[in-house]
């Protein structure tokens, strides 16, 4: 799986979402692969990196924007306001 497959994932649930919302990272590893989707968790941080680094998305902890170089724990991603 390419990375432009996983952005364009990302990208797209976290825009259908609409503003002011965000999406679980296990919705976009579901999205990517049903039936292995926790494989496909770590493709799914990295793009979400990718994308905030690109800024195109936030990654979010306790509904706050964090560093994307620097974070822990569980995340939630939305497209950047």
């Amino acid at each position: 799986m390419n990375d432009d497959t996983v952005d364009a994932a990302i990208l797209r649930l976290a825009e259908a979402r609409g503003p002011g919302k965000s999406i679980c990272p296990s919705e976009a590893a579901r999205e990517l692969d049903p039936e292995n989707w926790r494989s496909r968790l770590s493709a799914v941080r990295e793009g979400a990196v990718r994308l905030a680094l690109g800024g195109r998305v936030d990654i979010l902890r306790k509904g706050k924007a964090v560093d994307p170089t620097d974070f822990k724990g569980v995340y939630r991603i939305a497209i950047r306001a």
